[in-house]
């Protein structure tokens, strides 16, 4: 994998460069970690005991970034794209049947529909509501950091499980 596939992080901006250039450097730290891998790999449940395949990550993310800036921080009403089953639980992570591009593509698309809410802001301090309770888009954006970076772990094991590659 080649780090000329990422955006490089802004090392000397403000806050707002740095934030937001950190948080796309792990987008496409994830989009390197899917990269030229077939359909059944990217569904491929490979560090067992484990239900994550690299697949199921794409979409649980696609599902984060819709629920933290279009409906918390821009207070839209937008259901979720992999819906629940009968039972109330998420689908996101099931990937048997998963169109591969058609997930990739939605999470794209999520990530372009987030940038332009955070561009659109007029500061870091602009805050969104999930029920009662307020968070500024400063939050915001430092929890999806973790929040990818955190996933983004998840990739690296189960990228090398599935091909041996491995990397930052």
């Amino acid at each position: 994998m080649i780090d000329e596939q990422r955006t490089r992080p802004v090392l000397d901006g403000d806050e707002r460069a740095t934030l937001t250039s950190v948080l796309q450097w792990q987008r496409d730290t994830l989009m390197m970690k899917c990269a030229g891998l077939t359909a059944e790999q990217l569904r491929r449940k490979a560090v067992a005991p484990s239900g994550l395949s690299l697949l199921g990550l794409v979409r649980h993310l696609a599902e984060v970034e819709r629920g933290w800036f279009r409906n918390v921080l821009a207070g839209e009403d937008v259901g979720g794209y992999f819906p629940k089953t009968e039972a109330g639980e998420w689908t996101e992570f099931h990937v048997e049947d998963a169109d591969p591009a058609e997930s990739l593509r939605i999470w794209a698309e999520s990530c372009e529909r987030s940038r332009k809410i955070v561009e659109a802001a007029e500061s870091l301090d602009v805050t969104g509501h999930f029920g009662d309770q307020a968070y500024s888009l400063h939050y915001i954006l430092t929890h999806m950091i973790e929040e990818y970076a955190r996933h983004n772990g998840h990739a690296d094991l189960l990228r090398e499980a599935i091909d041996g590659v491995t990397g930052e």
